[in-house]
């Protein structure tokens, strides 16, 4: 059979940094195995739902080469979830209620006095026809329910937790569709999984009692459950995700300048035992994704280790790849020399315009005006030549170390730190930098 995995996020906001590692799970999953990976659109709340959201949504998969082989979206899919419920309240799987929301909350607060679990006591299944039809007389319309059946444990195997088991009479008959018609999670997902073939479901471990619920669903619905898998929850440095990092999405990956191969390679192996390393090569972590290697611990997002990770995938990029990113008239030979400088690559346009000047006059002593006076009438000879420049002013002037590169390179470039000189100065050019050098000395 072959794997099927998706991707189901609500368009109510901007996919955040857990959306996106659910995301790329499921992408590596699906390519491991040859397989497809599927966007499915959350969208049966109208009233939360954007479209904008939509077109983020694709354009944030774009952006991280995960574009998915498919899309459904479930606004178009209500006809499937009719079908799916009229079947189980033909079984007599689903079932009407017409507690208000107030009176549930009433029932919980008793049940927790008298320490008993706060789930639902299936009070509406003792209602007689004669009593439903009076409510209905009087304008109250149910909510419908999922009727667990409580004969047996509900138990998977688990591609990260292992073996699950759970007492169904334990948890709440959940309620799947609402009073005026609307549907919540449950149903429509389950009828989704079925109809588009979903072979593998790769969640957060807070869906862990909603796969107890559905896998009766999927029972009830005649169809063979798929596999599950539960990953651990991102958490920040202090131990929980700040609002911050939970809010944080593509775009504000994109503005800090992140690159997509970054956080492609921190995600993919957060909450491993695989190391995180910056691997830029996508088939190197489809080839290694193991859901064996996946921890029962929370997964640690350090936005630190995202930039350290960044700037080593930067200082791999070649030309050909950033060329249309930097700024005009910088080529090949001057990406490399100041690449590896750079923590991001809109960093390459401060030190473009060193190179390309003006730059801050340097503040320098009067015994190193007159070395910058002499090491202009050497650069007369020696041209753009950083080593032969260097060589002759360590032989005409006997200064070595940082008195002999120090002063050059801050006449040169206004900064005491930077790119090699040696590949710096050749695109400084032989004329530019005499004026610099000049000017340096007064």
């Amino acid at each position: 059979m072959s794997t099927i995995t998706r991707f189901a996020p609500s368009p109510t906001g901007r996919l955040h940094v857990g959306n996106i590692r659910t995301a790329l799970h499921n992408w590596l999953l699906a390519r491991k195995a040859g397989g497809t990976f599927l966007l499915r659109i959350d969208d049966t709340d109208a009233e939360r739902s954007r479209e904008e959201h939509v077109e983020a949504i694709r354009e944030d998969l774009a952006w991280l080469d995960m574009a998915p082989d498919g899309e459904e979206r479930q606004s178009a899919r209500l006809a499937i979830y009719d079908e799916a419920f009229e079947k189980l309240k033909a079984a007599g799987r689903v079932y009407p209620c017409y507690e208000t929301s107030q009176e549930l909350d009433l029932k919980r607060k008793i049940q927790l006095g008298r320490g008993l679990p706060p789930i639902y006591d299936r009070g509406a299944l003792a209602l007689s026809d004669a009593e439903r039809a009076a409510k209905e007389a009087e304008g109250i319309a149910p909510h419908w329910r999922f009727k667990l059946d409580h004969d047996e444990p509900i138990a998977w195997d688990d591609g990260i937790r292992g073996a699950q088991k759970f007492d169904p009479a334990q948890l709440s008959d959940p309620v799947v569709r609402r009073a005026d018609g609307s549907w919540l999670y449950m149903l429509p997902s389950a009828a989704d999984d079925i109809a588009m073939g979903v072979t593998d479901v790769l969640r957060g471990e807070d869906h862990v009692s909603n796969t107890a619920v559905q896998i009766q669903m999927f029972t009830a619905l005649n169809a063979a459950p798929p596999r599950f898998a539960h990953e651990a929850l991102l958490v920040g440095r202090e131990g929980k995700l700040s609002k911050r990092l939970g809010a944080l999405g593509c775009d504000a990956f994109r503005e800090q300048g992140i690159e997509p191969e970054a956080l492609v390679a921190l995600l993919a192996r957060l909450g491993t035992s695989q190391p995180v390393e910056p691997i830029s090569d996508r088939d190197v972590l489809v080839e290694g994704f193991d859901l064996s290697t996946f921890g029962r611990a929370p997964a640690r997002f350090d936005d630190e280790e995202l930039a350290r990770i960044n700037t080593a995938i930067v200082h791999a990029l070649d030309y050909a790849d950033v060329a249309h990113r930097l700024p005009e008239g910088m080529d090949a030979a001057a990406w490399l020399a100041i690449r590896p400088n750079v923590e991001k690559v809109s960093d390459a346009a401060d030190w473009w315009s060193i190179v390309t000047g003006p730059v801050a006059a340097a503040e320098l002593e009067a015994e190193d005006k007159a070395y910058c006076a002499t090491a202009a009438e050497v650069l007369a000879e020696t041209g753009d030549d950083w080593k032969a420049l260097t060589s002759t002013l360590k032989e005409q002037t006997g200064r070595k170390g940082k008195a002999l590169f120090l002063p050059l390179r801050l006449a040169l470039t206004g900064m005491g730190h930077g790119p090699d000189m040696a590949s710096l100065l050749p695109l400084i050019g032989t004329e530019e930098a005499l004026k610099r050098l000049e000017r340096a000395a007064g």
